[in-house]
């Protein structure tokens, strides 16, 4: 090869580098070059709550968070209809042993969860029902289902519950919840069972 020949192609060479160099500083498909390392001598920020309470700077206070108040849950029971709070027994029944209006423990346990939600729903008014199995004449199971609904609102005024509040009325045996003919239908029959009646 000829030196007029050699010396051409480093020329084409050297013509080729420049326009490269040049170019690819202006296409913006090149991608900038990668920023310079961190200032090893900075110190690292100041992390809130953990060593002093100072800034950046090292003198200034990080004012502190003010408390953040804990969520309100809503009572998913105070925007229920009243139908839909009956059918869902917002409020638990209580059971009767045969012919008898007396609260076993069980009994007082329901009626103090009932006068919970009771407090918490302050303006529901409820109506308290006597209910009786099938044994036993009309005019007997109408005195009991009475006597059974007048014992829980009693205890219910016990716990804290404003009189006004709570209504009763004796069904005796006209309204079975279970309309069997046996000891376990009559079980769940002989109760005093809860109505909302007003928000």
């Amino acid at each position: 090869m000829s030196r007029a020949r050699l010396a051409q192609l480093i020329a084409t060479a050297l013509v080729f580098s420049a326009v490269a160099a040049c170019t690819s500083h202006n296409d913006p498909r090149v991608p900038p070059p990668n920023p310079p390392p961190p200032d090893v001598n900075l110190p690292p920020p100041a992390i809130p709550g953990q060593g002093g309470n100072t800034g950046a700077t090292g003198s200034e206070p990080i004012p502190a968070l003010p408390p953040v108040a804990p969520a309100v849950i809503a009572d998913p029971l105070a925007s229920m209809s009243l139908d839909d709070l009956n059918r869902a027994a917002a409020l638990k029944p209580v059971f009767f042993i045969t012919d008898s209006d007396s609260l076993d423990d069980a009994a007082r346990q329901v009626l103090s969860e009932n006068s919970q939600v009771l407090k918490k729903n302050g303006s529901w008014i409820v109506t308290i029902e006597g209910h009786c199995d099938e044994r036993g004449s009309a005019e007997y199971n109408l005195a009991l289902g009475d006597r059974r609904a007048m014992v829980v609102r009693n205890y219910l005024v016990s716990l804290g519950i404003p009189a006004d509040r709570v209504r009763t009325v004796s069904y005796g045996k006209e309204f079975p919840f279970d309309p069997g003919h046996d000891e376990a239908a009559w079980m769940k029959n002989r109760r005093a069972q809860f109505m909302v009646t007003a928000k």
